[in-house]
């Protein structure tokens, strides 16, 4: 029988060894791939934990390079801003802000006056009372300067200035020592609560005495919505109205130093070894566009943003009263607000114009 297939061993020999070899470098070529195919085809669950590890990376170097902990400490305070919302103010939650009126003004409370004639140029929700924040200062300012006290006797921040209500920091340092007319300088142009409270203090009598002052201060005066519980404004127990507030300013005003303080765009204070910046929380004292003769502004989350002023707009001097606004900035935009619709108004009518006031009941 005829067959065209032939057994060599030197043939079959040499094949086994080729196969032999084919089938380690397939083995080889298998476990090289097997890494790769476990990266790009992980089991079901494994990439959401790989995407986590890789992009935790970046932000761990990142840290590694913060030159101080300056930058953790900012990183931590917006993840606690984030986390926390913002706790609304006492006008919000009484529905002050649906109020509306013609010149769009962000404040919930405003009350515009002519000081000379007691006219009512605008009202808006002027009887709500609500906590006036560091507005309380002008009080505290006006008693002090009142008591006709020693302004160059010195005084030294204790531990019991020191904020707990709020835990506000401040550049005065327990034991820094200051005079009692920088301490007012402070209070009123900085709103400096550790000054005014020191300020409280030190008053003959001490603190309930002072407070007390400052109370009785406000009957005299006929501010029956008001109540001051420290000095400060920390406290949202410091409450009044837009009413009660004008006749603070315009009894305030008539004191030369509360005048002079509180318009203060600057001052250095030298502080131990070292010499302290402070500027005026109001920036509307340096714009040429405004003659402001008194101002103070105040903000906790309980009262939104204050500010009350006494100016001159058009030959007539005003006193005026913003409470309970949203941003920071909108208590400055409803004063440009209501001094260009006073221009505006003087130049059409030629001296005053038609006032706002009746059209807002309190």
């Amino acid at each position: 029988m005829n067959s065209t297939f032939s057994y060599s061993p030197a043939v079959a020999s040499s094949r086994l060894q080729r196969l032999i070899s084919m089938v380690t470098v397939a083995a080889v070529g298998v476990m090289l791939t097997m890494p790769v195919m476990a990266t790009t085809a992980p089991k079901k669950g494994s990439t959401t934990k790989r995407v986590t590890a890789v992009q935790s990376k970046p932000v761990k170097a990142a840290s590694k390079n913060k030159p101080n902990g300056l930058s953790s400490k900012r990183l931590a305070q917006a993840r606690q801003m984030t986390a926390v919302p913002m706790r609304a103010s006492f006008g919000q939650m009484a529905g002050l802000h649906t109020a509306s009126d013609p010149l769009d003004l962000r404040s919930s409370v405003a009350l515009v006056i002519d000081q000379d004639t007691r006219e009512v140029l605008l009202r808006k929700n002027d009887q709500a009372v609500l906590p006036i924040a560091s507005l309380t200062k002008l009080m505290t300012g006006l008693v002090i300067s009142e008591a006709q006290l020693q302004m160059s006797e010195m005084i030294a921040i204790t531990q019991a200035d020191v904020d707990t209500e709020k835990g506000s920091s401040s550049r005065l340092a327990v034991g820094s020592v200051l005079s009692r007319g920088d301490l007012l300088h402070l209070a009123l142009m900085s709103s400096e609560n550790r000054a005014a409270h020191a300020l409280g203090r030190t008053f003959p009598g001490g603190l309930d005495s002072f407070v007390a002052r400052m109370n009785a201060r406000a009957k005299a005066l006929g501010m029956k919505d008001t109540r001051y519980v420290e000095p400060t404004g920390l406290s949202s127990n410091n409450q009044s109205s837009a009413n009660d507030l004008a006749a603070l300013v315009g009894a305030a005003y008539k004191e030369p130093v509360l005048r002079e303080l509180s318009t203060s765009h600057g001052r250095e204070i030298a502080v131990g070894h070292r010499t302290l910046q402070y500027n005026n929380t109001n920036r509307l004292v340096k714009s040429p566009q405004w003659d402001i003769g008194l101002q103070k502004t105040g903000y906790i989350s309980e009262a939104g943003q204050c500010l009350v002023m006494q100016a001159q707009v058009s030959g007539r001097k005003l006193i005026m009263v913003f409470l309970d606004s949203a941003g920071k900035l909108s208590r400055i935009a409803d004063a440009e607000r209501v001094r260009r619709w006073v221009e505006k108004s003087s130049a059409i009518s030629g001296a005053k114009h038609v006032a706002l006031g009746e059209q807002f009941p309190g």
